[in-house]
C-alpha cells in the first residue's frame, strides 16, 4: 500500500471552524444555502457551489463547475486557505459521543484502485462520477477526502500514538457535536514505510470521489505523457483508519407504498417468509432482525431460512431485505432507481422513520442492524458489490481541513 505526503492546502487553525464543513453528499442545495449563510469563507461555497447560483440550476450546469473553481481562487487569494511550503502527513482525530477514532491524512495513488490494492465495495453511478470528476478537474485540487479503512496494525498505532504527543495544529468542536484535532507529521518515512507493509486497504466511503480520482488522472495522462506515474494528479486526498474505530450506523429504508397491499395484506405477505410480531422496539438487537414501522405500529421480523453465511453479500441483512421481501413481495426490483424506496441514514435514528409513517410520508419504514465493518472487507476481499445504501459512517470528515492540489496548471520545473 502507496502513501504519500503532500503540500496541503488548509485553513488557518483559528479559522478552521468557519471554513470546515460536511461533506458534498451529505447536504443538499437548501441545506448547504443554510449552513453557509453569512459565512463567506465556508468550503460549501466550493463543494456545493450552486448556493451562489438562481435557484434551479441544475447540479451539473457548466456554471456550477465555473463558480467553483471562482470560490476556490477566492478563498486561496484571500488567504483564508493557504498551501504549505514542504509536504506532509497529517492524524485526524474524530471524537463522538465518547469514541475516538484517528485517521492519517496522505496521498493514495489511483493504479492501486485500478489494481485492487485499494478496494472498494460498491458500484458507482455515472453521473455522480461525472459531476466530481468535472469539480475535481475544474479546482485542478481534490476538495473532500476519501475514507478508507485498513486491518488494525500495532506499528501504525505506535506511530501515530507517538504523532499526537505533541501540540495538535488544530482543535474545534464542529456544530453536529463532533471534536476535530489535527497534527501535522514531518517526519514521514517511517509512516510510508509502515503502509508498505499493508496488503490492501478499503473504501469506506468516498467510492465517486475514489472513482472520480482515477478518471481525472486518465484524463491528465493523455494530456500530459510526459509526467510519468508520480505526478502529483495520479494521487488521491485519503484519510485511513484503523478499522476497529470506525462505527457504522444503519442504512434504513422508506417506502412510498406497498403496492397493491394494504398493512394486513403485507404482514401476511411476510409472515409467509418469517415471523413477524408486534413489539415497541424501534431498532433491532442483533444482525437477521428488522423492525417495520406500518401505521398500526412497530414489527419485529425475522427471516425464516438462515442466510448463506459462504456468500458474504446475500447474507447481508440489507441483501435478504431486498431479494426476500422488496422485490418478490412490493416489485422493487432495481433499489437504485424505484422512487418507491428511500434510504435515511442512520445519523437521523429511528423517531424519524415512525413520523415520516404517521403523517403519511411513507407507508413502510425498515429499521436494520449495522452491517458489521468486517462484512464490508470480506465483500471487498470477494471483489463483489454491496446493495446500495448499506453502510452509513459517522462521524464523517469534514471537507475543507486538506485540500490536495493536481498542479497540473503548475510548470513543472517551478
Amino acid at each position: 500500500m502507496r502513501i504519500r505526503p503532500f503540500n496541503m492546502i488548509r485553513p488557518h487553525s483559528a479559522r478552521a471552524a468557519s471554513v470546515s464543513c460536511p461533506p458534498y453528499d451529505v447536504v443538499d442545495t437548501r441545506e448547504a444555502r443554510d449552513l453557509a449563510e453569512g459565512i463567506p469563507e465556508s468550503f460549501l461555497n466550493v463543494i456545493r457551489p450552486e448556493i451562489a447560483l438562481p435557484e434551479g440550476t441544475a447540479y451539473n450546469d457548466e456554471a456550477v463547475y465555473e463558480e467553483a473553481s471562482r470560490q476556490f481562487e477566492r478563498l486561496l487569494s484571500e488567504g483564508v486557505l493557504q498551501r504549505d511550503a514542504s509536504p506532509s502527513l497529517a492524524v485526524y482525530r474524530l471524537s463522538w459521543k465518547g469514541r475516538t477514532q484517528h485517521g492519517l491524512v496522505c496521498c493514495c495513488h489511483v493504479d492501486d484502485y485500478a489494481n485492487d490494492v485499494i478496494r472498494r465495495h460498491e458500484t458507482t453511478r455515472p453521473d455522480k462520477e461525472n459531476d466530481r470528476t468535472r469539480h475535481l478537474l475544474s479546482l485542478d485540487a481534490q476538495a473532500g477526502p476519501v475514507l478508507m479503512a485498513h486491518h488494525d496494525q500495532a506499528k501504525i498505532d505506535e506511530l501515530v500514538q507517538g504523532a499526537i504527543a505533541g501540540r495538535p495544529s488544530c482543535h474545534f468542536k464542529s456544530s453536529d457535536d463532533v471534536t476535530h484535532t489535527i497534527w501535522i507529521i514531518e517526519d514521514t518515512a517511517p509512516f510510508v514505510e509502515a503502509f508498505d507493509a499493508i496488503p490492501c486497504v478499503y473504501v469506506a466511503d468516498g467510492h465517486h470521489r475514489t472513482a472520480s480520482a482515477l478518471r481525472a488522472a486518465e484524463t491528465m495522462r493523455e494530456k500530459h505523457p510526459e509526467a510519468g506515474p508520480d505526478a502529483e494528479f495520479n494521487w488521491f486526498l485519503s484519510v485511513l483508519f484503523p478499522a476497529s474505530q470506525l462505527q457504522v450506523l444503519p442504512y434504513n429504508r422508506l417506502l412510498t407504498d406497498l403496492g397493491d397491499l394494504d398493512e394486513a395484506g403485507f404482514l401476511a405477505a411476510l409472515s409467509e417468509v418469517g415471523t413477524i410480531e408486534p413489539t415497541t422496539e424501534q431498532a433491532p438487537d442483533a444482525e437477521g432482525v428488522i423492525c417495520i414501522a406500518l401505521p398500526g405500529g412497530w414489527y419485529r421480523f425475522t427471516f425464516h431460512d438462515s442466510p448463506d453465511e459462504a456468500n458474504p453479500v446475500t447474507s447481508l441483512d440489507v441483501a435478504m431485505l431486498q431479494d426476500r421481501v422488496l422485490d418478490p413481495i412490493l416489485g422493487i426490483t432495481d433499489p437504485r432507481t424505484d422512487p418507491r424506496l428511500q434510504f435515511v441514514g442512520g445519523i437521523h435514528g429511528t423517531d424519524c422513520l415512525k413520523s415520516r409513517v404517521d403523517d403519511g410520508e411513507a407507508a413502510a419504514a425498515f429499521s436494520l442492524f449495522p452491517t458489521r465493518i468486517e462484512a464490508m472487507m470480506d465483500v471487498s476481499d470477494a471483489s463483489m458489490c454491496m446493495p446500495p445504501k448499506s453502510t452509513w459512517f459517522e462521524p464523517k470528515l469534514r471537507s475543507g481541513l486538506f485540500v490536495h492540489a493536481l498542479d497540473t496548471r503548475v510548470p513543472a520545473d517551478t
